[in-house]
């Protein structure tokens, strides 16, 4: 007897949707999109290294280059939406675009708000120093002069370890002085801090521990868990190929992704 395939076949198609593994651009109904065959992606397009613009003017960024490839394995076609940032989760509850890749910290407040995808990038206070300094964990501070933004997070994270805080009105003030040692360390957000090392070759380094932790998420309006499951497979997949780390490497000299990813909660 001959068994019509086609009613299986549709059915691992549209599966496949679902759970992200596209091999077929995704209709707006399946994934929840507000534009079929495309991915509408809101970004602010002015904040290094995670949106900017090139010389040309194109997008680039650690968000925009990941975004990017999440609309390339769902087979769907990128669409920026450049927004200013307070306007954000306005137009996402508006369906303005499927969601937004813009740096947006995961916290119990916002997931009350909307639905966050996997924690795609992990940040937090780290130490920088002159490469070659003594410093080698963030308890090597003790008794050295560090340089923080004035009434910041990381000045009360330095004076809780014995440094000597040196405040400044711009953390580039506080690098500039590091560089040129008068200064022994300044304490400053982790991906902030690599973006400047590495755009501006300057000889400095991170010590390897944490003082804080933070991670951020793509932030979705609620009821759209295909798009957010679909979203999450790429994500994982393209940290577990490699792929994210290429993308990201060139702009801050390593993979900030999670190595224990905040979940979606459904």
């Amino acid at each position: 007897m001959r068994l019509n395939l086609l009613p299986v076949l549709a059915a691992a198609l549209v599966g496949g949707l679902v759970t992200g593994g596209l091999s077929a651009p995704a209709s707006a109904q399946q994934l929840e999109l507000v534009k079929p065959g495309a991915l509408l992606v809101a970004t602010e397009g002015t904040y290094p290294p995670f949106s900017m613009r090139t010389p040309d003017g194109q997008l680039d960024g650690l968000e925009i280059r990941v975004a990017k490839e999440i609309a390339r394995r769902l087979n769907l076609t990128y669409e920026p939406v450049v927004i200013k940032w307070e306007a954000l989760l306005v137009g996402l509850a508006a369906d303005q675009y499927d969601f937004a890749s813009a740096a947006m910290d995961i916290t119990a407040e916002r997931q009350k708000q909307v639905m966050f995808a996997d924690g795609w990038l992990e940040s937090g206070g780290r130490v920088v120093t002159q490469k070659g300094s003594p410093i080698k964990t963030p308890a090597d501070i003790k008794g050295k002069t560090v340089g923080v933004l004035v009434s910041s997070t990381w000045q009360k994270l330095a004076e809780e370890r014995g440094a000597t805080v040196k405040a400044y009105k711009a953390e580039s003030d506080a690098i500039q002085d590091l560089v040129n040692g008068q200064i022994d360390a300044v304490i400053t957000d982790s991906i902030a801090a690599a973006y400047t090392i590495e755009a501006s070759k300057l000889p400095l380094v991170m010590v390897d521990d944490y003082l804080s932790h933070i991670q951020k998420g793509f932030p979705f309006k609620k009821g759209k868990p295909n798009l957010v499951k679909a979203v999450n497979k790429a994500l994982a997949d393209m940290i577990a190929d490699g792929t994210y780390a290429k993308l990201t490497t060139p702009l801050i000299g390593y993979s900030p992704a999670p190595k224990d990813p905040i979940k979606t909660i459904f």
